[in-house]
């Protein structure tokens, strides 16, 4: 009987269980064996903030002993800066974001200060671990050194940056003097010629936008990039934005649209009350999100033949999005994940024959970066295509306070008047 209770379909439950304790054994060495031997460094970090696993090469990036840092919160041992070591605050740490908002994130822009006081270039990602029943339990860092990556980007974006910077010179000389040249109170050319001309002074200009795009993706690459952001409320700088833009579409025959989650502001909704729009404030420098909005709508305009374009802005209580969305063909599914990289371009006849750069939606990018933002595009083929952008809203009294203290600074800032005798 005793040898039956062991035995069930012919199963010996002895065996079965040394087996699996073995299995276990042997899954959790492979593991260490992995964990031990990689270059990058990986720390799990528990619901309650604390260290519950660092591996060697994360122990020799933070500059603490395995043993040290296991059990004290997160916050003690892995300290992230910028290219100027400036901490990041709580709305960029990735460790942070991923316990309060439950889903992967990474930066490629990041700096690890280790405990010895030596800056590390990294790239970061951060993903949440969930228990069985999907509560959040830890989140897993694993971040990689970059330091000779970084090296090269910069040494690259320097000499694009030079090469561009000189080139500008010549190039506005050339273009000076085909304009010139095509005055007809400086010079008598005949038709044949003057259509030469006008070719050649639209190549130049094409050149002259070329190299101003390099040279703005290298600063916005290597961290030059200039950057005064404020508190800027997006509803009513948006909205002044698109009556600007939209003569550019109406030329072309095109209708503009800007709408709110709410409706046009200050008209009757169709119960015949007044909608008043939500007051959705950003941290950012307008000029630079005016470069971005004003590329997209550019962009939108250029590939739309017949339609609309809509500027679309709403949000919820973290989060600001605004969206430019056109009636054009389109970008076909495979050329999507690669659309906001250097150079790219989707090669169709239409993007053959208007032409560009292949920098205008990289700098894009780089820009909404800079201010922790998010940029993507959904399209389907023939229906049109969605930029979507979102950036992280300031709450009515985090804004009050930024615009005091920026007022404040200002006046700081101004020259104590003198007496003249």
């Amino acid at each position: 009987m005793d040898w039956f209770k062991k035995k069930i379909k012919g199963v010996d439950t002895n065996a079965s269980k040394n087996t699996l304790a073995t299995s276990l054994v042997e899954e959790r060495t492979k593991s260490n064996i992995i964990l031990n031997s990689i270059e990058s460094g990986v720390v799990v970090i528990d619901d309650h903030n604390s260290i519950q696993l660092v591996n060697p090469a994360a122990a020799r990036l933070l500059g603490w002993a395995a043993e040290e840092a296991i059990g004290l919160d997160y916050r003690t041992v892995i300290h992230i800066v910028d290219d100027k070591n400036k901490e990041y605050p709580d709305h960029m740490n990735p460790f942070k974001i991923v316990l309060e908002k439950h889903e992967s994130h990474r930066d490629n822009a990041a700096v690890l200060a280790s405990k010895t006081g030596t800056q590390i270039p990294i790239n970061i990602t951060v993903t949440p671990l969930f228990d069985a029943s999907q509560h959040l339990n830890g989140v897993v860092g694993i971040f990689s050194d970059v330091t000779e990556q970084r090296r090269e980007e910069r040494q690259r974006a320097e000499f694009i940056s030079t090469a561009s910077h000189e080139m500008r010179t010549p190039v506005a000389a050339i273009e000076g003097y085909l304009a010139l040249a095509m005055n007809d109170k400086v010079a008598k050319i005949d038709v044949k010629a003057r259509d030469y001309l006008e070719k050649a002074h639209s190549s130049t200009q094409h050149l002259g936008q070329l190299f101003q795009d390099l040279l703005t993706s290298a600063k916005a690459e290597d961290g030059r990039l200039s950057n005064h952001p404020s508190v800027v409320e997006f509803g009513s700088y948006l909205q002044q934005l698109s009556e600007d833009l939209k003569f550019g579409a109406e030329k072309k025959g095109l209708l503009v649209e800007y709408i709110t989650n709410a409706g046009d502001a200050g008209h009757p909704n169709a119960a015949g009350t007044k909608v008043v729009t939500p007051l959705y404030y950003v941290y950012a420098d307008p000029d630079r999100m005016r470069e971005v909005i004003t590329n997209l709508f550019d962009n939108a305009v250029k590939y739309t033949d017949t339609g609309k374009i809509t500027i679309g802005l709403t949000g919820n209580e973290s989060i600001v999005q605004f969206y430019i969305h056109d009636t054009g063909p389109g970008i076909p599914p495979n050329d999507i994940p690669h659309l906001f990289q250097k150079f790219y371009r989707v090669d169709t006849s239409a993007t053959r024959t208007i032409g560009g750069t292949g920098l205008g939606l990289f700098i894009c990018r780089k820009i909404v970066e800079l201010f922790n933002g998010r940029i993507w595009v959904e399209s389907e083929v023939n229906k049109g295509s969605t930029f979507y952008i979102n950036l992280p809203r300031l709450s009515t009294q985090k804004a009050s306070e930024l615009q005091k203290a920026a007022a404040s600074q200002s006046v700081s800032a101004m020259p104590t008047p003198t007496a003249t005798i």
